[in-house]
């Protein structure tokens, strides 16, 4: 008897994951390229986070590992931003 694998990982949490990444990496670009592409990935990564955090709670914690990441990558992102990352040369 064959029994289904349950599925560990949260698809949802590593896309947030990747685009929080992509954009701490693009946010230093100098004249306010980096602002535009970081600052939209962010947000992005953002919303695909609120997402995969209700998905991995309503699984009782399971793949929201990436979430936590990604949240301090945004965070880290937005930090940058907030004191000329993107903006200036």
């Amino acid at each position: 008897m064959t029994y289904p694998v349950e599925r560990r990982s949260n698809p949802t949490a590593w896309a947030a994951f990747w685009f929080a990444l992509v954009g701490l990496v693009l946010m230093p670009i100098p004249l306010f390229i980096g602002l535009i592409l970081g600052g939209g990935l962010s947000v992005v990564a953002t919303v695909f986070g609120v997402i995969a955090l209700l998905k991995g709670l309503a699984r009782s914690g399971k793949g929201i590992a990436p979430v936590v990441f990604a949240a301090i990558f945004i965070a880290l992102t937005w930090g940058g931003i907030s004191i000329g990352g993107g903006t200036i040369w």
